[in-house]
C-alpha cells in the first residue's frame, strides 16, 4: 500500500506507518510468559507484494507462517503454515538437524504466487497454495554436511544467508562461503557457482563458474572443500527488479555484476 512496513526482532513483528515515527502496532508476539519456555524465534518477515493485508514470517524451527491482518488485530493465529514433513529416516537425524533447518530468510516472489526460504544447506521454493511441502529444493552447499561439527565449533553454522528472486521469478540467488554465490535457473534446472573476488576488480571481467571438489582427484579448475575460506561469506544478495543486474556483498566490498549480453 506504500504506506506501511514491517519490522521484526526475535519475538515480535511490528507494523509501522511511514508518517507516524514514534509508535508502531504490534501484530505478532511469540514471547512466552516464562522465557524458559521459549522454543523458537522469528528469523525473517515480509509483506506480500500486492496484497497489503498479507505477510509471512519464518522461524528458527524451520516453519513459515502466512498471516492475514484482516482476520484479527494480533496475528497470533496463522492462516497457513508451511513446513516440510520430517524425514523418518533415522540416519538423517543428527544433533545439528534443528540448527540447519532454521530458516534464515524468506522472500515472496514478484508475482506473489511463490516464495523462497533459505536454510543452512538449501534454498526451497514454495507455492502459496500448497503448505505441505516445497515444490522445488536446491542444495546450495551440500558438501558441507560432513563438516557440520567444525562449522558448529567456529559458529559458522549460525550464519544467516539471505536469498532473492530475479525480476520475472525464473531464477533465484543466494550466497555461500569462499565469497561464492549461487544462481539457480528454475526453467532449465541449471545452476552456477560464481565467486566475488578481488581478482575481478577490473570492470568487464567475465566471471568463470567455480566447482568444489569433495574427494578423490581434484581437477585443475576445482577448489577442494578443505580449502574453502569460511571467514569469507556472502550473506547479502540483491537482484535488479527489471534488468539482469545483481549485487552481492562480500566482506567489506560490494560487487555489482551485469549480464554480458
Amino acid at each position: 500500500d506504500q504506506e506501511t512496513y514491517l519490522s521484526a526482532d526475535d519475538l515480535r513483528i511490528n507494523l509501522w506507518h511511514l508518517e507516524i515515527t514514534d509508535q508502531s502496532f504490534n501484530i505478532v508476539d511469540i514471547k512466552p510468559a516464562n522465557m524458559e519456555e521459549l522454543t523458537e524465534v522469528i528469523t525473517a518477515a515480509e509483506f506480500h507484494p500486492t496484497e497489503c493485508n498479507v505477510f509471512v514470517y519464518s522461524s528458527s524451527k524451520g516453519t513459515i507462517r502466512l498471516c492475514d491482518m484482516r482476520s484479527s488485530a494480533l496475528c497470533d493465529r496463522h492462516a497457513k503454515l508451511f513446513e516440510e514433513p520430517e524425514d523418518v529416516d533415522i540416519t538423517n537425524k543428527s544433533f545439528f538437524r534443528e540448527i540447519i533447518s532454521s530458516i534464515s530468510d524468506v522472500k515472496l516472489s514478484n508475482s506473489g504466487r511463490y516464495m523462497i526460504s533459505r536454510d543452512y544447506l538449501s534454498i526451497k521454493v514454495w507455492d502459496l497454495h500448497m503448505e505441505t511441502r516445497p515444490i522445488e529444493t536446491y542444495p546450495v552447499h551440500e558438501y558441507l554436511r560432513t563438516k557440520l561439527c567444525s562449522l558448529y565449533e567456529n559458529d559458522c553454522i549460525f550464519d544467516k544467508f539471505e536469498c532473492c528472486w530475479n525480476g520475472n521469478d525464473s531464477a533465484i540467488m543466494t550466497g555461500s562461503y569462499n565469497n561464492f554465490f549461487r544462481i539457480f535457473d528454475r526453467n532449465s534446472n541449471k545452476d552456477v557457482t560464481l565467486e566475488a573476488s578481488r581478482d575481478i576488480i577490473k570492470p568487464k571481467t567475465v566471471l568463470k563458474p567455480r566447482k568444489v571438489c569433495t574427494g578423490g582427484k581434484r581437477k585443475k579448475d576445482e577448489i577442494s572443500v578443505d580449502c574453502l575460506a569460511f571467514n569469507k561469506r556472502i550473506l547479502h544478495t540483491a537482484w535488479h527488479p527489471l534488468e539482469n543486474i545483481i549485487a552481492v556483498a562480500a566482506t567489506n566490498n560490494l560487487f555489482i555484476f551485469q549480464d554480458k549480453f
